[in-house]
Formats: C-alpha cells, structure tokens, sequence
C-alpha cells in the first residue's frame, strides 16, 4: 500500500515538473513571412511636348550661319511632328526654343547656361563655330544634356565629352575632300596640277581644314609652294593676292569664313590674279546663296566643300529642299543642312529611347545610349545625309562622314562632286584663269 502511494507521488511530481518545463520553455519562432515582391518601376511621366534647343550665332560676325542653322533646324521639327512626333512616346510633339550664341565663346556658353536654365531641354542644337561648341559643351556635359554640333574642327570630340554628338564631317574630311575634287576634276580635264598654296583664316578651323588638304597632297607628292593664314576679319586681301601670284601654284585651296570669303573674292577680280583652280574647303563662303550675292560674278567657278548635298535624290531631302526654296528663294545652305539632318537624328534616338527605355526614355543617360546604339541606313536622317549611314563612334564623331563639292556656275551653286549624284559638270581650270 505504501508503495503504491509512493508510485502516486512520483507520478505526479514528474507530471507537475513536465508542465512546469513546458510553461518555462522558450515558444518555438514563427515561421517567417515571405517577403513582399519589389514593385514594379513606375514609368516616369512625359512632358507635354519634348523641349528642343537651338543656340547660334544669330548676331556679329557668323550671324549668316546661325540663322540658317536655325532655319533648317525649325524645318525639320516641323516635318517631324506633322509626321506624327516621337510614335515610340506616343506621338509626343516636339517644340524648339532658340537662343542667340553671340559672338563669342564666352557669350555661346552664357546662352547654353540660359537655355537650360530656363527650358531644360532633352537635346541642343548648334553652335556652328567650333570655339562655341567647345565652351559650351563644358555646360551640357555638366548639366548632362546632349549637345548635336554642327562644328567641324575634330578636337571637338577629343576632349572627353560624354553628351556630345557630331553627325557631320571634319574639317580634315574638309580638306582632303577638297584635294581629291581637284585631284580627279584636273585628271579628267587633262589640265596639269603640280603645286598648291594653303590659305585659311587663322583659326582652328581654318588650320584642321588646311591639315587635311596639305596631308592629302603630300602622299600625292604634290609641291606645297606656300601656306599662308590671316585673320578672319581681315577687310582687304590685297597683299596676299599678290604674295600668292608670286608663289604661282596651280591651285589655290582656300578655307574661309563669311566676310573674309567676299574679301578675297573682290581681291582677285581686282587684282586680275587666277590660278588654275580656286577650290573652298570648310563650307563656308564663296558658294552660298549670300556670298554669291556680294561678290556678283567674282563667285563664278570658285568650289567650296559642304556637309550637306542638297541634290541627294531622296523623298525627305525633296520634301526639304522643294520647302526651303519655296519658302526662301533659294536651296539650303550648309547650315541649314546640317541642323535638319541633325535634328532628324535626335529624332531617331528619341524614337530608340522610347521603345527600348519605355519607363524613362527622355533620361539623358538612356537619350546618350540610344544616339550611340544608331546603326542608320534608311530613314529621314540619312536620307538628307551626304552618306548613306550614320553610326557613332563612342567619343561622338560620325564614322561614316560625307562630303560633296559645290561649284557656282552661271551664278547658282550647283553639286559637281561626287560625279555619283551631281547636277553638273565641273568646270576646270577656272573660267578666269589665263594661261602664261
């Protein structure tokens, strides 16, 4: 009996010690939740209309080139929204705001600080001269907007700019081109071309162009008899006429500006000196609708280089051209070529940023990826571009640049270079020019 109630006992001291155990023991964790799936991004909200900037030199000394630039950029954005805008952003319109770049590089950059300041643009345009590219490149690659320059010396993209773009040529693709027209238009014209004289306005510009020209002639072995600079507001040119008379080069190949172009081109009508051949490089004077006008027919049988061919047998370049001239009187400049195609670039980068970074297409650094993506071949760009591609190398520079020469011939500039594509015949030796 006594065991019994002993075995009692234990049993329950051994229940009462389980229970008090359980009770102490730590309770076992909660099964953790599953964690919440990230949201998705959210797609940033698009601006009404995509804010377009144009900065050229509307006033001083290259106001000639900046209006034109401004004149063929407003085209394009013109057509590009009558065209239906960016379909990849859902027919977004663009709207351009221009601002004047001045005279300087000093004001080219003020006026980039005050057209991003005040409108934020996804991308500007301009500024035609190349010291005002640089200064004011400084400004949007800061501000990470991307700057479409129509400028042509090469250093322009060798100074480590991240948001800079040039779909045109060098001012060295300048040069050799100029060579290689009178190279080629002097061989088929059975008229002898052994010597030449360089002469550029003193800029950097000016000096890449004559580069380009002198290394092409070399590997030709051609004889360099005289290179000569001034400066580009030089107002008579007599002086210099006559030191190149006294060099007698076949050939004289040129690189001017706007004034100094209507300078030199009364300089030799009045001094009554004419090589062989007076070959432009550098796409600025001697051949456009302005120059022709001041020099009346001093301009006839000068060539000059352009970025852009206004002769290309395209519908946009049509559409273009049959525009401009309606509108102005006269086709488009260099200028005005190389910002409608530049603009018709942007225009293909934007519709690559909307389809392929649909949640943040006007992101500069999704707009820079998609400018360096282009591979173009067909489209209203290259349709307008004197090649027929446009890829950018990763520091900005077009590698498929093109290059045509115009001539004046009866008072009108006329494409002669490319043979492929041109509208005329060159004539060669220069219908001055009188043998001695």
């Amino acid at each position: 009996m006594k065991d019994r109630k002993f075995s009692t006992v234990l049993l329950t001291l051994a229940l009462i010690f389980v229970l008090f155990a359980g009770a102490c023991a730590p309770a076992a964790p909660a099964a953790p939740e599953a964690p919440e799936a990230p949201a998705a991004p959210t797609a940033k909200a698009l601006p009404d209309e995509i804010v377009v900037g144009v900065v050229q030199p509307l006033t001083g000394s290259f106001a000639v080139f900046g209006k034109e630039g401004q004149i063929g950029a407003e085209l394009a954005i013109k057509h590009i929204n009558e065209a239906g805008g960016i379909k990849s952003m859902g027919g977004k319109k663009l709207r351009i705001v221009v601002e004047d770049a001045g005279g300087t590089a000093d004001s080219a950059k003020l006026a980039t600080e005050s057209m991003i300041s005040k409108n934020r643009p996804v991308a500007i345009l301009g500024e035609y001269i190349s010291r005002f590219v640089m200064a004011a490149s400084e400004v949007t690659d800061r501000e990470k907007v991307i700057l479409i320059a129509d400028a042509l010396v090469p250093q322009i993209t060798q100074m480590g700019r991240q948001y800079l773009f040039r779909p045109g040529p060098t001012a060295t693709n300048h040069g050799a081109m100029a060579y290689q027209f009178v190279k080629e238009t002097a061989a088929a014209a059975g008229v002898e071309v052994t010597s030449l004289a360089i002469l550029n306005e003193d800029s950097a510009n000016g000096r890449a162009n004559s580069l380009g020209a002198t290394e092409a002639a070399l590997k030709d072995k051609i004889s360099i008899v005289t290179t000569l600079e001034y400066p580009y507001d030089i107002t008579d040119a007599t002086q210099i006429v006559q030191q190149l008379e006294k060099a007698n080069p076949d050939v004289i190949i040129h690189t001017p500006y706007f004034n100094d172009a209507i300078v030199f081109g009364k300089a030799f009508k009045e001094t009554g000196y004419y090589p062989k051949f007076i070959a432009g490089a550098g796409a600025c004077g001697y051949v456009d609708p302005a120059s022709i006008a001041a020099l009346g027919d001093a301009a006839e049988g000068i060539s000059m280089t352009f970025s852009y061919n206004p002769a290309k047998d395209t519908p946009q370049n049509k559409k273009f051209v049959d525009e401009y001239k309606a509108t102005y009187g006269y086709i488009p400049t260099e200028g005005a070529g190389m910002n409608y195609y530049g603009a018709m670039v942007l225009y293909e980068a934007l519709e690559y940023a909307g389809t392929n970074f649909p949640d943040d297409p006007l992101n500069p650094d999704n707009l820079r990826a998609s400018f360096l993506a282009l591979d173009l071949t067909s489209g209203p760009a290259v349709e307008t571009y004197p090649s027929n591609q446009i890829k950018f190398s990763p520091t900005g520079d077009n590698l498929f640049p093109g290059v045509v020469v115009l001539q004046v011939q009866n008072g009108q500039p006329v494409v002669v270079y490319p043979a492929d594509g041109a509208e005329a015949k060159p004539v060669f030796p220069n219908p001055y020019y009188v043998a001695k």
